[in-house]
């Protein structure tokens, strides 16, 4: 029997059709000819465009891997000329591991230098060298699952570089990073190379990808299976390994909200995959032994809530008009952020989450909310990475050819989306109201291709979410190369086109297939001359004072002595001298926050008996002063000495004088300037030890 009779909402005329119009019915729907549409058609059955389109899929993936392979060696020896890095000391090459990179790296370290796998986990979840005096559990505190699991492989295979020279551990690690098409502006890896975005966010991708596959409407069980498999497993690898994935997935989950309630993704898929970021995080949250974080994140209130409003709704659209549609989108968007933020603050009250609040008070603050002086915000406000995104990323990817092709393929996509909304909405009401006719539900421009729904729409969260802060960028960019090659070689796009000018069949294929390769050939013209004249620069790691104060540290220093410092800096004496620590870079908790508050006083205007104190309450031994922060010119009020004048209500000396309300003129000299001429109020508490051109090292008397 045909497959009209057993469609729901059939008419007795589609029922009681003769066997004829079946036939006919049956013979037109096997028809290879383009729909009007053109984007609904199904692709030619032909044996020909079959091979082609394997073809092309087989070609696309050795193009992948080889490219991948090809950037891989290319950011190797670039690292390489950069730093000279084989050649270096060692204590050179992890110098060379700036700020987070340090103080991740430093695990990984201990991890490959431990005794066994089992006393090094031991010592990472029995921490006092972080935080010192306080132990901590660095598992739960951190993602770095991935300096495990590399320390683990690297500890167990047996990768020698010759029988007497083993590979050695950052030479193993510092190969690690994912590759991309632009390491400016799609990878970190021009930065900081270990940082946790090199680690997850391949797998962000890959559960696009599969996430992708999923919503097609045409897989079979077994595809869907496969898809559903996939894209857990990638979104919990992906969820391990960086510390604001909960931001990430919350996107994702606007995302699919709104391409439920537009009504262009199945309510079945988009629940289930709902429950597998849920089941993800969740799984993190345990491996983390119970993060608070993860529980009191937005993400894990908004999924509740979503599934309840579609429980509430069910699957079925009602009958309404389109201006009620309308607003019913509206008031449920309304209704879901208000849930979200309610089950948020009931689960932060109940099981009293602090750790995030600085993240909400740095948004706020970023838009001219709250307070402008607090220094958990202008820590991250004045730093280059959680700016805008700057104009200059514009102007390259528009050199690149990126930009353009993103912008005009997103914009036409976008009226896609809007007019395919309409369609379905407009289509159901129809269908909904006429009930005598012998037609089914038209289908939308959309219909065939939900996937391309979800990927516009997330699509314009990651642009918000990137122009808003210049780090992020790395999840935009990437999405602007897919669907700036989706409107250069999409086979149905060009199909659609096409058949305005009677032209179908392999004609498509070739004009398609010549288009891309036009447009790469464009783009390699424009991007290898910088890469070889790049590939040209020789350069050597060059910092002394630095050296110097690392092996001064190893030498002359008790192996339990702890510094205190810049947090940047002291994430290098951990890896590099392995001594404790006060503090560090990674400012996820509330206590560090603040304690960092009380350290960062030798930056403040206090007399030398306060900042002893609070050094001895943290029970630091020695402190380490840096004159190119001590020293440092102010700059719209964000070097190190105005975020603590501020916080002690004392007036910077940006102010010139002037005051400024709330601010006092403080009679205190600043404590890392006076220290240096060895009064005698200082002698007594703190004894200078090392000097150079960059730092100055005192005792904790």
């Amino acid at each position: 029997m045909s497959d009209v009779r057993h469609r729901k909402g059939k008419s007795r005329s589609q029922k009681s059709a003769s066997p004829a119009v079946q036939k006919k019915a049956a013979t037109a729907a096997k028809s290879k000819t383009p729909s009007k549409d053109g984007v609904n058609c199904e692709d030619d059955d032909s044996s020909l465009d079959w091979a082609l389109a394997w073809s092309t899929v087989m070609l696309g993936l050795v193009a992948m891997f080889w490219c991948g392979l090809i950037h891989a060696k290319f950011m190797s020896q670039l690292h390489e000329n950069w730093l000279w890095f084989t050649n270096i000391k060692e204590v050179e090459r992890e110098i060379s591991f700036r700020t987070e990179s340090g103080l991740y790296y430093s695990y990984y370290k201990q991890l490959v230098h431990a005794s066994s796998i089992t006393q090094g986990l031991y010592e990472i979840t029995h921490d006092n060298m972080t935080e010192h005096p306080s132990t901590i559990n660095v598992l739960e505190r951190m993602n770095i699952y991935q300096e495990v699991i590399l320390s683990i492989l690297y500890r167990v295979l047996p990768i020698k570089v010759s029988p007497q020279h083993p590979l050695q551990p950052h030479q193993s690690k510092s190969s690690a990073p994912s590759t991309a098409s632009s390491k400016l502006d799609t990878t970190r890896v021009e930065y900081i190379i270990p940082l946790r975005e090199s680690f997850s966010l391949p797998f962000l991708w890959v559960q696009i990808a599969a996430t992708s596959f999923y919503f097609r409407p045409s897989n079979n069980p077994t595809k869907d299976k496969l898809s559903i498999a996939l894209s857990l497993v990638s979104t919990f690898f992906f969820a391990l390994g960086w510390q604001f994935n909960q931001f990430i997935i919350l996107l994702q989950s606007f995302s699919l909200f709104g391409v439920w309630i537009l009504d262009l993704v199945p309510p079945k898929k988009v629940k289930m995959m709902f429950y597998i970021e849920a089941i993800s995080l969740l799984a993190v949250c345990l491996l983390q032994f119970i993060n608070k974080m993860i529980l009191g994140s937005f993400v894990m209130s908004f999924i509740p809530a979503a599934l309840f409003l579609m429980y509430i709704k069910g699957d079925d659209m009602k009958l309404c008009s389109i201006p009620s549609r309308i607003f019913k989108v509206i008031s449920y968007s309304t209704v879901v952020l208000m849930l979200m933020v309610s089950i948020n603050l009931s689960v932060k009250v109940l099981i009293n989450v602090e750790a995030d609040e600085h993240i909400y008070k740095f948004v706020l603050s970023k838009f001219g909310i709250g307070n402008p002086r607090d220094f958990d915000s202008r820590i991250y406000l004045c730093l280059e990475a959680f700016n805008f995104l700057s104009f200059d990323t514009y102007e390259r990817l528009t050199k690149g050819m990126v930009f353009p092709f993103y912008v005009a393929t997103h914009a036409v996509l976008l009226i896609v989306l809007c007019v395919a909304v309409l369609q379905n909405w407009s289509n159901h009401v129809h269908d909904s109201t006429v009930k005598d006719t012998a037609s089914t539900k038209k289908s939308h421009l959309l219909s065939n291709r939900p996937e391309l729904a979800y990927h516009i729409v997330q699509t314009v969260f990651f642009g918000v979410l990137a122009m808003s802060t210049l780090r992020m960028k790395y999840l935009w960019t990437p999405y602007m190369c897919i669907l700036a090659s989706f409107g250069i070689s999409d086979y149905r796009m060009w199909r659609t086109v096409l058949a305005h000018l009677k032209t179908q069949g392999m004609m498509v294929q070739i004009v398609r297939h010549l288009a891309t390769l036009i447009v790469l050939a464009a783009l390699l013209a424009i991007a290898l001359p910088p890469v070889f004249k790049e590939l040209e620069e020789l350069k050597e790691f060059w910092d002394p004072d630095t050296v110097q104060l690392m092996e001064w540290i190893k030498k002359e220093t008790p192996k339990k002595a702890a510094f205190t410092g810049s947090m940047q800096l002291l994430a290098g004496v951990k890896l590099c001298t392995g001594r404790p620590i006060t503090n560090h870079p990674h400012y996820e908790d509330k206590q560090l926050r603040d304690k960092t508050k009380d350290l960062y006083q030798i930056y403040a205007r206090k007399t030398p008996e306060d900042v002893h104190k609070l050094l001895k309450k943290h029970k630091a031994n020695y402190i380490i002063l840096e004159d190119s922060i001590c020293l440092a010119p102010s700059r719209n009020g964000c070097r190190t000495p105005d975020l603590m004048d501020f916080h002690n209500g004392h007036l910077p000396d940006a102010s010139n004088g002037k005051m400024e309300p709330g601010l006092v003129r403080s009679k205190v000299a600043r404590f890392c300037d006076e220290i240096r001429y060895n009064g005698t109020r200082f002698l007594k508490l703190f004894k200078p030890v090392l000097s150079n051109k960059t730092f100055r090292v005192h005792k904790v008397v």
